[in-house]
């Protein structure tokens, strides 16, 4: 038996959609196509797959009609309206699940400018984990990027994704949050993809993902 042309044995993993199997040389088929998009969500659209009172545009709305209609794609995650970057698109429950899932502390880098200037102290109890209504956010790897008049650009890699999470942190410390993008979710990067842009994952990358959850060979 063969998984993407390398010999292994019986009972070694396989993503369904994603890796070829043969036995004999001859291929199996191991079901529904898999299909995972990585876009650059703009400001002003909805990150949901379910389509919304007002006619607001979805993640759904920036991708080929044609995907649409043949697979029932969902973005893994959510970034609130007003915010940008890295949304990932798949019909990969399984995956969708373990990424998302606080066992495996899958991490999500975003790049937060805010106003006024971030002190270092307030900078230290980000890492630390602030506490919110429903409980602590957790420890956080935070810096400061860059500094302008009167605002700061902060990097932020959580492993936990709650509610409006970054900005209510920040507001409850006295900052306001005026632009929000993530450019990195797990092993997967924003890359030069444009507000709107999407492309299709390469294998390799999806296995990355694959192993960034703990699923080894």
């Amino acid at each position: 038996m063969t998984r993407n042309g390398e010999t292994v044995e019986l009972g070694a993993r396989a993503v369904s959609g994603v890796d070829e199997i043969a036995v004999d040389g001859i291929p199996v088929e191991t079901g529904v196509k898999l299909r995972y998009f990585a876009l650059n969500k703009p400001a002003g659209v909805l990150s949901t797959a379910a389509e919304e009172p007002g006619s607001r545009r979805t993640v759904l709305d920036m991708l080929d009609p044609s995907l649409t209609a043949e697979y029932r794609l969902f973005p893994v995650g959510r970034l609130d309206m007003d915010s940008t970057g890295l949304i990932l698109l798949t019909n990969d429950g399984f995956l969708a699940n373990r990424l998302l899932h606080p066992r495996y502390e899958v991490p999500r880098e975003y790049v937060v400018d805010v106003e006024p200037i971030p002190s270092q102290g307030d900078l230290s109890r980000l890492r630390k984990g602030v506490r919110l209504e429903e409980g602590d956010t957790g420890p956080a790897k935070v810096s400061l990027a860059d500094k302008r008049r009167g605002g700061g650009r902060v990097r932020m890699t959580l492993h936990t994704g709650r509610n409006r999470q970054i900005r209510r942190s920040f507001e409850m410390l006295g900052y306001r949050v005026v632009g929000l993008n993530r450019v990195r979710f797990g092993s997967l990067g924003l890359g030069n993809l444009r507000p709107g842009q999407y492309r299709e994952l390469s294998p390799r990358e999806v296995s990355e993902l694959y192993r960034r959850t703990g699923w080894t060979e």
